[in-house]
């Protein structure tokens, strides 16, 4: 093809209009929050501002996650103000900083959203399995009448609903499409034992919610599950659940649960968890969460794992351990 040929007619567009680009007023802002986040004691910052179960950090506290000296540190931080991201406040000796008024959901989607998906390493990809939409329908079909047979007080209505749902579900996030089946049937009878689950009877059950649960709320589940000795019922959900665990808590549930780390997996979040639970603790999530009337809501400002050094991981484990016990002293004394 010579290169006359490749000048486009009438008819043709050699590029994308213009117009649909973000506005040059709008991209020189951003360009300068992304400039002013292009240091990395500067996002630990963020990050550390961002968690602080006090809402709140003073710069004496922020000097600790580095080696520099106090002028270096105040100037980051006013890097950061300068952007709009955070505001600060003198109180006597200290300043303390927290993030901006309205900038609360911006820092979230920044810490809980991107950086995952930037630091996560990039799947292998998955080995071609011969298994045909039939086979699927056929193993579905399969559970479908295994769970009808055994939920007693449910429909085949329902049951087929929930299973159907819950591999649909998983299947939006699944990366490895194979194990799909299995993991829909243990989906599906945790829903089911959700919505029949007598609240008169029942141990107490928690439902632990954050972005991808692939950590924080995984981690709390277990914990919860260890310490209360089997005595409260834990389960855990994501708005928008990652594809596995992540590596650092899959280890520290290991220690934790032993072998049945295997049997956990990121899962969405469902009314039916939310209906069955009788404390539902968020863990950066946001306002995703719908609210029922009736039920004991805490939000829990905990880091995330995916984000932590091995030493930090550790200490969100023990901030967990804390917080869970102090849960199930409310809940069993």
């Amino acid at each position: 093809m010579t290169e006359a040929t490749m000048i486009p007619t009438d008819d043709e567009t050699c590029a994308p209009d213009p117009s649909h680009a973000i506005a040059v007023d709008v991209a020189t802002t951003l360009a300068g929050t992304l400039k002013a986040l292009a240091d990395p004691l500067r996002l630990r910052m963020l990050s550390a501002i961002s968690t602080d179960p006090r809402g709140e950090s003073c710069v004496c506290d922020l000097a600790e996650l580095a080696d520099v000296s106090q002028p270096t540190v105040s100037h980051h931080l006013k890097v950061l103000k300068a952007v709009g991201l955070l505001e600060s406040q003198r109180r006597g000796t200290w300043v303390w900083y927290s993030i901006a008024a309205g900038r609360q959901a911006a820092v979230s989607a920044l810490l809980e959203g991107f950086a995952p998906a930037v630091i996560a390493p990039n799947p292998q990809p998955e080995a071609p399995v011969a298994v045909s939409a039939f086979d699927v329908e056929a193993h579905i079909n399969r559970l479908i009448t295994d769970l009808s047979a055994t939920s007693a007080g449910v429909s085949p209505e329902i049951v087929t609903g929930i299973v159907r749902d819950s591999y649909t579900a998983l299947a939006r996030s699944a990366k490895i499409t194979r194990y799909l089946v299995p993991l829909t049937e243990r989906f599906a009878k945790q829903r089911l034992a959700d919505i029949t689950r007598d609240t008169a009877s029942a141990p107490p059950q928690v439902l632990f919610i954050c972005v991808a649960n692939a950590g924080r709320s995984q981690l709390a589940a277990a914990l919860t599950r260890q310490l209360s000795g089997g005595r409260v019922i834990a389960r855990s959900a994501g708005s928008t659940p990652a594809a596995g665990l992540n590596s650092n808590v899959a280890e520290l549930i290991r220690d934790i649960d032993g072998e049945s780390v295997e049997e956990l997996f990121p899962k969405p979040l469902t009314d039916d968890a939310i209906r069955a639970a009788d404390v539902v603790i968020t863990m950066g999530c946001g306002d995703v969460c719908p609210i029922v009337p009736g039920l004991r809501y805490e939000d829990w400002s905990v880091a995330d794992p995916a984000l932590a050094s091995p030493e930090g991981v550790a200490l969100i484990r023990d901030d967990l351990a804390d917080r869970v016990q102090a849960l199930l002293d409310s809940l069993t004394n």
